[in-house]
């Protein structure tokens, strides 16, 4: 007999992986006797493999633009970890699968959908509501095997919108402040990421920072914040690995909301002015919440939480 199948759709960015990782291991103690495909972005395999819960990833190339590549009628369980809009529902209804996991939709039983709890408590409310298993604060990942150094500041200066993008002189300012200190400092992003990095430490007077945006694969990447002495990060993937490397972080917020995607209980800082948040992540320049964090604010949070006068 083959062995029963249970398919989650989660086509989204780092991030969004990351607050699912503790709903991905609840549906693997749920349904421990089941093979679990992941249709997610392919680029993040290895942070699914780092998960230990998935069998199989599925590749969504286009996100939902496009339908899922797996026959219809091989599905025992699906489940929508993606959102609860017609997209995702109608992509994976398409599957006709033999059961679905989902909010309360037409066609779908489940829990009404909320917008006031967080990401992590969204997906494990979920699989509980269906009778599953999960601890939103069920996060942790191991650190990847790679070659990178250690004990370093990485100061993440990218963001995928500029609704998120903190000043470059002030993460200049700081850079300053972390080598003034001692540290270390890596500049980190992707590829298209790098102009940005490389305007930070043009501005950043005395010894310089290391730029290595867009200059390591996703493992080094994951494995320079798995063993970092502190990063620093607008709300952005990066954020989001210090938390489940349990390394201590201060996190920059804009337009989104720490109720709905702050760091777990840790050592991590959250700074932003709920005051003023537009709150418009696609906005074309940085949200006011975000802007009203300055250069001393970030330097007490490291300070704090390393310990440093």
């Amino acid at each position: 007999m083959d062995q029963p199948t249970v398919l989650a759709l989660r086509a989204l960015k780092l991030g969004d992986l990351l607050v699912a990782v503790p709903a991905l291991r609840g549906l693997r103690r749920g349904f421990p006797e089941h093979r679990i495909i992941l249709a997610c972005a392919g680029w993040l395999r290895p942070l699914v493999e780092l998960t230990g819960v998935v069998d199989e990833l599925l590749p969504t190339p286009r996100g939902l633009d496009i339908p899922l590549d797996i026959p219809a009628d091989s599905v025992d369980v699906a489940v929508n970890f993606h959102g609860n809009g017609v997209d995702s529902r109608s992509r994976l209804e398409a599957v006709r699968p033999r059961h679905r996991i989902g909010h309360a939709a037409p066609g779908w039983d489940g829990p009404t959908w909320r917008d006031d709890i967080h990401e992590r408590e969204r997906w494990v409310r979920l699989l509980n509501a269906h009778g599953l298993p999960g601890d939103p604060l069920n996060l942790r990942l191991p650190a990847p095997v790679a070659d990178v150094p250690q004990g370093v500041a990485v100061v993440h200066v990218g963001a995928a919108h500029a609704s998120r993008h903190w000043p470059a002189e002030r993460f200049a300012r700081v850079v300053e402040e972390l080598i003034g200190s001692g540290h270390r400092v890596l500049l980190t992003g992707d590829q298209r990421e790098r102009e940005r990095a490389e305007q930070v430490a043009a501005q950043v007077t005395g010894p310089q920072p290391e730029v290595v945006a867009g200059r390591l694969s996703l493992v080094e990447f994951f494995a320079v914040i798995a063993h970092a002495a502190v990063v620093v990060s607008a709300d952005t993937g990066a954020a989001h690995l210090a938390s489940a490397f349990g390394r201590p972080s201060v996190v920059i917020f804009g337009p989104a909301s720490p109720v709905n995607w702050g760091p777990p209980p840790g050592p991590h800082r959250v700074l932003t002015d709920a005051a003023v948040r537009r709150g418009d992540a696609f906005a074309t320049d940085p949200d006011p919440a975000l802007l009203a964090v300055g250069v001393a604010d970030v330097v007490t949070a490291i300070h704090e939480l390393l310990g440093e006068n």
